[in-house]
C-alpha cells in the first residue's frame, strides 16, 4: 500500500493549495472545492472489501500531518477539513480512525484554543463533530511498531515549503508582553538610579535612552523587510536569474576554482611520488606540476673526490682514491714465490742399473 501514498499526497496538496488561495477558513468554501475535485471518489482506487480498510488507513495517514505544526493555521483548518471528510466518506465498516500521537494532542488543545480566540465557529464544531464520533484514535506514536521491523517513520517526511510560513524568531521573542516588562524593568532601574545619586553621573548611562521604542521598530522593520522580500521572490519566481544572481554565481564558481586550485590532494602510498606540488591560484596560466624523479644517491667514489676538492688537494684525492679500490697497489706487491713442482719421473741417472 505504500505505493499509493506519493500521488494521495499530491491530490491533498492540490486542494490544499486551492483552499489557501481563497484566504479563508470557511467550510463553505472548502465544501465547493471538495466537490469540484470530487474528492470522496479516492477509496473507489481499492474498491475491494479486503482492502478497503488497509486504503482507507494510508489516506488517513497521509492527511493527518496537515493537521499538525509546522503548517499555518489555514492550512491546519483545511487538514481539518479534510480528516473530517475523508472519516465520513470512507468505504470500511466500521469506520477507521485517525490516529494522534500523545505529544501531538497538547497542539490540538492549543489549535482549538485559538480558533475558539478567533470566534471560528465552523472550525471548532467539525473538530467536536469528530470528537463526538470518536475518530480520534490515541496513541503513544504517529505510526504503530513492530518487533524487528524498520520503524516507518524513520522515512523522511518532506514539508510543502508554501503551507509553512516564514521563519519569524523576532516576532515570536519580542511580543507585547515582553516590551511592557522590559519598560517596566527599564523605569524602575531609572528610578532606583536616582534615589541613589543625587547628581547625574555620566558613567551610569549604560542603557540606551528609549529602548522600548527602538526595539520595537527594529522588529517591525525586519519583518516588513521579510515581507518585501517574499513578495519580490514571488514575482520573480517565474523570471530567469538577473544580473545580480549571474554575477554572484560567476563569483562562487571562482572562488571554488580558486579552492580546488589551492589545496593539494593527498596521494595514496602507491602514487605519492607523482604528488602534485602546490600551485597559487592567481595567474593565467595554471598547470599542474608533477615534482622530478628521485635524484640518485652519489656513489661513494664521488662523494670521496667532492669532499677532497672542498678541501683544496684535488691533486692528493686524486691519487689517494686508488686506496680505495679492491685490488692492491702494483708497487707494493710482492713477487710470487715459484713453487717447486713434484717430479714424477725421476731422472734416469738416478736408476741404479
Amino acid at each position: 500500500m505504500d505505493n499509493f501514498r506519493g500521488p494521495v499526497k499530491t491530490d491533498c496538496e492540490e486542494l490544499l493549495g486551492r483552499f489557501q488561495a481563497t484566504e479563508s477558513v470557511r467550510y463553505e468554501q472548502f465544501v465547493e472545492l471538495w466537490r469540484g475535485m470530487d474528492f470522496s471518489s479516492i477509496f473507489h482506487g481499492k474498491p475491494e472489501p479486503n482492502e478497503r480498510r488497509r486504503f482507507a488507513r494510508v489516506i488517513l495517514s497521509v492527511v493527518a500531518p496537515y493537521f499538525f505544526p509546522p503548517y499555518t493555521f489555514q492550512i491546519r483548518v483545511g487538514g481539518l477539513y479534510l480528516l473530517y471528510g475523508l472519516f465520513n466518506t470512507q468505504l470500511a465498516t466500521p469506520r477507521e480512525k485517525i490516529r494522534i500521537s500523545l505529544k501531538d494532542w497538547k497542539d490540538v488543545m492549543q489549535f482549538q484554543k485559538d480558533a475558539l480566540n478567533a470566534k471560528h465557529y465552523d472550525v471548532i464544531y467539525v473538530f467536536r463533530k469528530l470528537l463526538s464520533d470518536k475518530a480520534f484514535y490515541f496513541t503513544a506514536m504517529p505510526t504503530p511498531l513492530n518487533f524487528r521491523i524498520k520503524r516507518e517513520d524513520g522515512r523522511k517526511r518532506k514539508i510543502c515549503e508554501e503551507f509553512v510560513d516564514p521563519p519569524s524568531r523576532p516576532q515570536e521573542l519580542v511580543t507585547t508582553d515582553v516590551l511592557e516588562e522590559i519598560a517596566n524593568v527599564h523605569e524602575h532601574y531609572e528610578g532606583v538610579k536616582k534615589a541613589v545619586f543625587t547628581e547625574p553621573d555620566p558613567n551610569l548611562n549604560i542603557v540606551q535612552q528609549n529602548l522600548v521604542p527602538k526595539l520595537n521598530s527594529a522588529v517591525f522593520t525586519y519583518s516588513s523587510w521579510q515581507m518585501n522580500r517574499a513578495t519580490s521572490e514571488l514575482q520573480d519566481a517565474g523570471e530567469g536569474p538577473s544580473n545580480q544572481e549571474s554575477s554572484s554565481r560567476a563569483q562562487l564558481l571562482a572562488s571554488i576554482k580558486s579552492k580546488s586550485y589551492g589545496q593539494v590532494i593527498e596521494a595514496s602510498k602507491s602514487r605519492r611520488h607523482r604528488q602534485a606540488e602546490l600551485v597559487p591560484a592567481a595567474g593565467s596560466d595554471i598547470s599542474p606540476k608533477v615534482s622530478s624523479k628521485k635524484k640518485r644517491f652519489p656513489s661513494l667514489k664521488t662523494r670521496t673526490q667532492l669532499r677532497f676538492r672542498t678541501q683544496g688537494i684535488e691533486d692528493e684525492g686524486s691519487n689517494l682514491t686508488r686506496l680505495w679500490c679492491l685490488s692492491a697497489v702494483k708497487e707494493e706487491m710482492e713477487p710470487e714465490k715459484k713453487k717447486k713442482k713434484f717430479n714424477w719421473n725421476p731422472d734416469k741417472s738416478s736408476d741404479p742399473t
